[in-house]
């Protein structure tokens, strides 16, 4: 019998699931989202949904990937569930897939970026353009649109993915998160020193840390859940297909909350990064959605700063080393479904995984560009996968393994996991249960319908 493949080391372990989890929810989309929701008073909510909501999702995924030990849908197989759960571990095999397919494209911008950063191109004048805005604006919108441009550095993405892959989770998954991971956060502790030096940093402090209890409002509290589930990445297959690597000793408990507490402390970083620096150079009422934060709004903060380009290369790479771990996580789902499922040996499933991602990357490329004519449900190839996946499936599919893990998997199997079969105590492990039965289906079924509804 073949040794059952896991992650060599606590620390291994805790780096690649951090990883999975880090990535554009806390770069870009937690930023916009305390700036449209009150600021501070939406970091409180934030946490108190990371840790009332998030964690114990994030627990029930763990269970099930480690007691099954297969794939995200091979886990319910292997547990005993009917086809109609089984589907659910399709489905989230299906969303992450799919995630792929335009996560690759952002970070093939994001590698232009740095590399324009490192050039020196993304800071020079565009013809025409008089104001800074206008002309960082511009530069995006040429790179987006473009058709050539933007495929290369796509492929390169998928080619580091590949070659990650292929290493396995030991000497390719774990090992690249063991180096990423330590550089992401040196990155964001720089990017912080430098943000809090800075002349108006204390507003943007007090906009972040100053509670204001007046702007909570249940759509601000929906919107704090939905962040809370979309930056933990639940839902995805990724921390169930992750969970079946974590060896039989590993504290799950214990690692949730790790893991869970370092994604939060990356988004809080992020704050702490972006409101010091655009209240200092007059940026507040800039865009916050999106890709515009980060290709036009920051690009104009390190405009203001000495060593612009030095500052703006740097950025760039600590966001293109979140969107790598993070697309290495998304692959891997598919890869050990795979391998799993059909018994294909890992490096025929890495290729079978990322070989049509230069077709299907290439369409969601080119839907920004010469493809924009073409719209699904009002919205280009891109923006409708983006919104088809986060905004539905992957709700329905963490809804469901709630649901499963609540009240239909084995009996006992959340609490034996947590309890690594009973050889250590869980206090918490009874209110993690009720969690996962009645207040997680709830909550994940009021942004659903919440996004249905809009």
């Amino acid at each position: 019998m073949a040794k059952k493949v896991q992650f060599s080391s606590k620390i291994g372990l805790i780096a690649a699931t951090v990883g999975s989890a880090v990535g554009l929810g806390n770069i870009w989309r937690f930023p916009a989202e305390v700036q449209a929701n009150g600021g501070s008073s939406f970091l409180l909510v934030y946490v108190l949904c990371v840790f009332i909501l998030g964690i114990p999702v994030m627990l029930s995924e763990f269970a099930l990937g480690r007691g099954g030990g297969s794939d995200a849908a091979g886990s319910f197989v292997k547990l005993g569930a009917r086809k109609g759960w089984q589907a659910v571990g399709y489905l989230v095999i299906l969303a992450s897939y799919l995630i792929l397919c335009f996560y690759t494209v952002v970070g093939g911008w994001t590698f232009e970026y740095m590399v324009q950063s490192i050039t020196g191109h993304l800071y020079q004048p565009v013809a025409g353009v008089t104001d800074v805005k206008g002309m960082f604006t511009a530069h995006m919108n040429e790179f987006i649109a473009d058709d050539w441009n933007p495929l290369i550095n796509t492929y390169i993405m998928i080619g580091l993915t590949l070659a990650v892959l292929l290493g396995g989770v030991q000497k390719g998954i774990e090992r690249v998160s063991n180096v990423l991971m330590p550089v992401l956060f040196t990155l964001l502790l720089a990017f912080c020193i430098v943000s809090l030096t800075l002349p108006e940093a204390q507003k943007g402090v007090e906009f972040f840390f100053k509670p204001d209890f007046s702007k909570i409002s249940m759509s601000m509290i929906l919107s704090a859940l939905g962040q809370a589930f979309f930056s933990l990445s639940l839902g995805m297959g990724i921390l169930i297909t992750y969970a079946s690597y974590f060896p039989k000793r590993a504290n799950l408990t214990r690692t949730a909350f790790i893991v869970s507490i370092l994604d939060l402390l990356v988004a809080v970083l992020m704050g702490i990064i972006i409101f010091p620096a655009v209240l200092s150079f007059g940026l507040e009422n800039e865009s916050f959605q999106g890709a515009t934060l980060v290709f036009v709004t920051l690009p104009q903060v390190f405009n203001h700063m000495p060593g612009t380009q030095i500052w703006s290369a740097l950025f760039f790479l600590l966001l293109l080393v979140a969107t790598l771990t993070s697309i290495i996580s998304i692959a891997e789902v598919s890869v050990k479904f795979l391998c799993d499922r059909f018994k294909m040996r890992r490096r025929n499933a890495c290729f079978v995984v990322l070989m049509p991602l230069f077709l299907f990357s290439s369409i969601c490329s080119l839907s920004m560009g010469s493809l924009s004519h073409i719209h699904i449900a009002g919205r280009n190839i891109f923006d409708f996968l983006d919104n088809l996946t986060s905004e539905y499936m992957l709700t329905i599919g963490a809804m469901a393994t709630c649901i499963y893990m609540g009240w239909f998997a084995p009996k006992g199997l959340l609490i034996d996991e947590l309890t690594n079969r009973g050889s250590m105590r869980s206090n918490l492990g009874p209110f993690f249960l009720f969690v996962i039965r009645w207040v997680a289906p709830v909550l994940i079924g009021i942004i659903l319908f919440s996004n249905i509804f809009k």
